[in-house]
């Protein structure tokens, strides 16, 4: 998949070889944000165009417009996992929250 991003936003892009036609989706947001352009530099301007409208809009309605992380994810894990976790955590004094978040950092 070929994605493009904008302030945090990501979309996907498609090609519509029949009408030579680029298409994006914005994917890390529950509303729905469609574009499209002819270049890429017109793929690029209609991203922002969109983001920027709908900022506006939601503004307009007295609505936050949703981010695309909050900072904040739930993960199931086995319980025998959790216990790991919270155990390495406190071992080297850390919260479970700070122990994971640094964890997820070293890996990506």
């Amino acid at each position: 998949m070929t994605t493009m991003t904008h302030d945090g936003y990501v979309a996907s892009i498609e090609l519509d070889e029949d009408v030579g036609l680029f298409h994006g989706e914005v994917i890390n947001t529950r509303d729905v944000l469609t574009f499209e352009g002819r270049t890429f530099n017109e793929l690029k301007l209609a991203f922002a165009d969109t983001i920027a409208d709908y900022i506006e809009w939601c503004r307009e309605r007295g609505k936050e417009p949703q981010r695309p992380f909050s900072g904040n994810f739930t993960v199931r894990i086995s319980p025998e996992l959790h216990r790991r976790a919270a155990t390495a955590a406190a071992r080297n004094g850390k919260s479970l929250n700070t122990f994971v978040a640094e964890t997820l950092e070293r890996s990506s």
